[in-house]
């Protein structure tokens, strides 16, 4: 995609936050955005810089982690298309807290502090929404947390495989697959397990039947028996 063709009021009134907007407010955001394609590996942001825009993905996938004092990554959130990232912290007038990288060819769409503050000067109700996405980031992180204190290595594992099987599905039996967006090292820190130990797992799954392996691609068999299997 040229990103001199890229439509940015057609794309933000795809997104929930903007899309009660008229074409001309769209058009007022639009010209407080910067659109960026990233290559794998490049960083959108580290840790102690300047935050004073939030962003969405457009295209590709964005890892957000923090790295320990000995250089240890650890994986806070995988964000991919349609999903934004960093609207709480833009509100603080700190820097950000954590680094974000892209893991794959990325085309992000920046929005600025000021054009948000704008709207919301012009529409509180731009405001409750701010709020409503912020608060089920927060919701989806301390689920996150929950599951990562409260649930056995196994149990994350199969949550991850089942995440985006259809409730109708996860009750049935019909195959689904999924395949793999990043590395297993990177989907094993997000998940707070080591490289090891998530291999470990996918081979024991598919030893018992319940998964297909084929590199990135894992078929899961049954979705009601990988389930049953990660609430024994």
């Amino acid at each position: 995609m040229d990103i001199s063709e890229f439509n940015i009021p057609r794309f933000l009134a795809t997104q929930a936050l903007f899309s009660h907007l008229s074409p001309d407010e769209l058009t007022r955001v639009a010209d407080g955005c910067v659109v960026r394609r990233l290559s794998r590996g490049d960083t959108v942001f580290r840790y102690g810089e300047p935050c004073n825009e939030f962003h969405l993905v457009v295209l590709g996938q964005v890892k957000l982690f923090a790295l320990s004092p000995m250089g240890q990554e650890k994986v806070i959130e995988l964000v991919s298309p349609g999903h934004s990232f960093a609207e709480a912290l833009m509100f603080t007038g700190k820097p950000y807290i954590l680094n974000a990288q892209a893991l794959t060819s990325t085309l992000l769409l920046s929005v600025g502090k000021q054009v948000i503050l704008n709207e919301i000067h012009i529409d509180p109700r731009f405001c409750m929404r701010m709020l409503a996405g912020i608060s089920r980031r927060l919701h989806g992180l301390v689920r996150d947390i929950e599951s990562g204190a409260l649930h056995t290595g196994m149990q994350r594992v199969i949550g991850y495989l089942l995440r985006d099987v259809p409730v109708e599905g996860a009750l049935g039996n019909a195959p689904h697959s999924v395949s793999l967006p990043v590395s297993k090292a990177t989907i094993a820190s997000r998940l707070s397990l080591t490289p090891e130990y998530f291999s470990k797992v996918l081979h024991e799954l598919e030893a018992a039947g319940l998964i297909e392996i084929d590199k990135r691609d894992i078929l899961i068999t049954d979705p009601a028996a990988l389930g049953q299997h990660g609430m024994a």
